[in-house]
C-alpha cells in the first residue's frame, strides 16, 4: 500500500429539506456578500432558487447572482464572475446546481482570492491557489462528485482546451444533499451520472498499487451499488432510496476514499477531456462511456490478475484460469452492454467525433508528446491515439 493523505473537510448536510437551512448555515461564516451561482433554467423552474433567495433574505444576507453555467463550464463565465465578485465585495460563493456549477464556483473563488494570478494558469498547472473564498453548495445532480472533491475542471472556449487541477483550495466548506432535488433529472443526464460516478472509482481501482484490500472492497461495493441503483433511478425517477444512494455514492466516489494506497491518475478522464473540450456539447459521462471499454480492452493484459478480480467481484464472472483473457473480456462486454442498456454511447462516432480530430486530440492529451498517462500500461501519444481509434471504430 502506497503512502497517502486522506482529507475530507467538507461538511455534508444530507436529506429532505436540508436546503432550507442554507441561510443559517451561511450566516455562520459572517459574509459581507454572497455570490449565488447557478446554471440554466431548471433551478429556477423548480422553485429552488426562490427558496434559496428567501432563506438568504430572511437572515439578512446580501447577495448578487450569476447564472448561465453550461455543461463543461467555461473560462469566460469564470472571468465574468471574478469581476462581479471584486466589484461587489463578495466573500462567499454559493453554488446551486451540479458539477459544472460547482467547478465554476471553485474557479471564481480561487480567482478572486488570488488577484495576482491569471485564473487560467491554475488550470494549466502554472500556478496553485494559495487562498480561496469560503464556499458551499446545494447539489442538484448526482454525477461529478465535485461537492467533496479537490478537483476543478474548466474549458477555455478560445483554445478548445478542457483542463482540470486539484488542490485543497477546491474543497467546499459544506454541501447540502437532498436527493429529492434530483427527482427531475432526465433519463439521459441520470445515465451520464451513473457512468461518471462509477468511473471515478473504477479508474482509481486500476491505478498502480498493491495490498489495498479494504480500499478494493469499498470500491467494488460502490461500483456495484451505483450500477444497481442507477437502474432503479431510471425505472422510477422519484425513487427516494435509489436517488439517495446515487447522491451519496457521487460524493464518496470522488473524495479520495476509493484511492487510498494507490498511485492515482484518472486516465480515461484525461482522454475524455480532449473529446468534450473539442466538442463542448458532449456530456462528460457520455464521453467516458464511449471511451472506457476501448481503453479497458487495450490495457487489461498489463495486469490481468487485477482485471480478473474486477470481473469476478463486480460482474460476478466465474474465472477461467485456463483462458483468463476470456473472463476479462466477458466482464468488459457486460459493462459495455450495461452502457447500451441505459442509453449511453459505446463509441466516439455516436457522439459526432470526426476521424480527422483523433490525432489532434492525442497530441493535446499527450501535451504534444511530452506527457505519458500513468497506469500498469503507461499511455504516450501513440497509445492514446490507438485508444481513440479503437473507440472511434466501435
Amino acid at each position: 500500500m502506497e503512502n497517502f493523505i486522506y482529507e475530507t473537510p467538507t461538511k455534508i448536510y444530507f436529506g429532505k429539506d436540508e436546503e432550507l437551512k442554507i441561510g443559517k448555515l451561511i450566516k455562520e461564516f459572517h459574509p459581507k456578500k454572497v455570490l449565488l451561482h447557478y446554471g440554466g433554467q431548471s433551478a429556477q423552474a423548480s422553485g429552488l432558487l426562490d427558496r434559496v433567495r428567501r432563506c438568504l433574505s430572511d437572515e439578512g444576507i446580501a447577495f448578487v447572482e450569476l447564472g448561465g453555467v453550461v455543461a463543461n463550464p467555461e473560462l469566460g463565465l469564470v472571468r465574468k464572475g471574478i469581476e462581479l465578485c471584486r466589484r461587489e465585495g463578495v466573500d462567499f460563493v454559493l453554488a446551486v446546481g451540479g458539477g459544472s456549477v460547482l467547478d465554476s464556483s471553485k474557479d471564481i473563488a480561487n480567482g478572486v482570492a488570488n488577484p495576482e494570478v491569471d485564473v487560467w494558469d491554475f488550470s494549466l498547472g502554472k500556478a496553485t491557489p494559495k487562498r480561496t473564498l469560503r464556499k458551499g453548495t446545494i447539489l442538484t445532480l448526482a454525477a461529478a462528485g465535485s461537492e467533496m472533491s479537490n478537483s476543478c475542471v474548466i474549458t477555455n472556449m478560445e483554445t478548445r482546451e478542457k483542463r482540470g487541477y486539484g488542490c485543497s483550495c477546491n474543497r467546499m466548506d459544506f454541501a447540502i444533499e437532498n436527493p429529492e432535488l434530483t427527482f427531475t433529472v432526465n433519463a439521459y443526464q441520470t445515465a451520464c451520472g451513473i457512468v461518471d460516478i462509477a468511473m471515478h472509482t473504477i479508474e482509481r481501482y486500476f491505478c498502480p498499487g498493491n495490498d489495498t484490500t479494504l480500499t478494493d472492497a469499498l470500491a467494488e461495493g460502490l461500483v456495484k451499488t451505483v450500477f444497481s441503483v442507477g437502474l432503479d433511478c431510471l425505472k422510477n425517477p422519484r425513487d427516494y432510496a435509489a436517488r439517495a444512494n446515487m447522491m451519496w455514492a457521487s460524493s464518496l466516489a470522488h473524495n479520495g476514499l476509493t484511492q487510498c494506497g494507490r498511485d492515482t491518475q484518472l486516465v480515461v478522464h484525461q482522454l475524455e477531456h480532449e473529446v468534450s473540450g473539442l466538442y463542448p456539447k458532449v456530456a462528460h459521462g457520455a464521453g467516458l462511456a464511449a471511451l472506457w471499454c476501448s481503453w479497458a480492452r487495450y490495457v487489461y493484459k498489463a495486469n490481468i490478475m487485477r482485471w480478473l478480480q474486477y470481473a469476478s467481484r463486480v460482474w460476478n464472472v466465474d474465472i477461467d484460469f485456463g483462458h483468463p483473457a476470456r473472463t476479462v473480456e466477458k466482464a468488459i462486454d457486460m459493462q459495455e452492454a450495461y452502457y447500451a442498456q441505459i442509453g449511453m454511447p459505446i463509441g466516439l462516432r455516436t457522439l459526432g467525433v470526426k476521424q480527422e480530430d483523433l490525432e489532434p486530440m492525442a497530441l493535446a492529451c499527450s501535451r504534444n508528446k511530452t506527457r505519458t498517462l500513468k497506469g500498469d500500461m503507461p499511455l504516450g501519444y501513440d497509445e492514446i491515439l490507438d485508444v481513440f481509434k479503437m473507440a472511434y471504430n466501435r
